[in-house]
């Protein structure tokens, strides 16, 4: 019997290794899909075969869906609403059998949000689907504010006061690869959060105990965010994104904590101390 093909989109991003990591675990042949696949990471390279793929671009489509049996489904936040719906068309029209779409948390209820809108879509292909609505990724700690941390020893986000059920990428990884791999999860929706909501202070505090200097939180404005991501040479569209998602812990909105990452995994989903330690090194001040 041929083993099924799952199709990982963004497979470079924070989530997309994650997933095709876990998934080379299990008995499936994973297609990593990138812009470049002369270009993968070694690891990519390893758990199966890279295809060229660009939600621009239609014409790399094809080649990308042949013969898939499942598709991991995330929405980079460079890439146009429709041309995502349009993908999301195909799918639907080649006979894939299942979709698992990283969305965000709450977005059944927000119809500002992209994803709100695109869940929709992917309901109304038919195709059996599974949304993973994450909370706030502790890895955009690492990612997006690890320059804050190594040369002011800082975690300067304007968040307010607010707590914030941060998740593990992995976690969300090793989620979607049990959805795309594992019957009794179509047409459902799990909310991905940490074991735990914690507010900036108490993110600092984690990170001063494990890296052994101390770490503040400011509580910056807005204003002061924005002006500092600008002065990096951060995009303004990126800027406000996260300022919009800061808003959110601001004003209370992020520190919902669920059981539906135990439940999919067997197991207690990482806590903040386990990442800050393992990712140690890289907070480590520059020599």
């Amino acid at each position: 019997m041929t083993a099924p093909v799952v199709l990982v989109t963004g497979a470079t991003g924070t989530v997309g290794p994650h997933v095709v990591a876990a998934l080379s675990d299990r008995a499936v042949t994973v297609r990593s899909a990138v812009r470049d696949p002369e270009a993968v990471p070694d690891e990519l390279a390893a758990a199966g075969t890279a295809v060229e793929f660009d939600f621009a671009k239609p014409e790399t489509w094809g080649a990308a869906l042949a013969d898939v049996d499942g598709v991991f489904l995330v929405r980079p936040p460079a890439v146009d609403e429709a041309d995502l719906k349009a993908f999301v068309d195909a799918v639907g029209r080649v006979g894939v059998d299942r979709v698992a779409y990283l969305s965000t948390l709450g977005a059944e209820k927000n119809v500002l949000v992209p994803h709100h809108r695109i869940e929709k879509r992917i309901a109304a292909t038919g195709v059996d689907y599974t949304f993973l609505r994450a909370s706030f990724f502790v890895q955009n700690l690492l990612e997006v504010h690890r320059a804050d941390v190594v040369e002011r020893d800082e975690i300067f986000v304007p968040a307010g006061r607010g707590e914030t059920s941060f998740v593990d990428a992995r976690d969300v990884g090793e989620a979607a690869a049990v959805v795309l791999t594992e019957s009794g999860h179509a047409d459902r929706a799990y909310d991905l959060t940490g074991p735990e909501a914690l507010d900036y202070e108490q993110v600092a505090a984690v990170f001063s105990d494990v890296l052994g200097r101390p770490i503040t939180y400011p509580n910056p404005s807005l204003l002061a965010f924005a002006r500092r991501m600008r002065r990096r040479g951060t995009p303004l569209g990126f800027v406000v994104l996260t300022c919009g998602i800061y808003t959110t812990a601001r004003l209370g909105l992020a520190d919902r904590v669920t059981d539906d990452c135990r439940r999919l995994l067997g197991r207690r989903p990482r806590r903040m101390r386990a990442f800050v330690e393992d990712h140690a090194d890289d907070f480590a001040r520059d020599s």
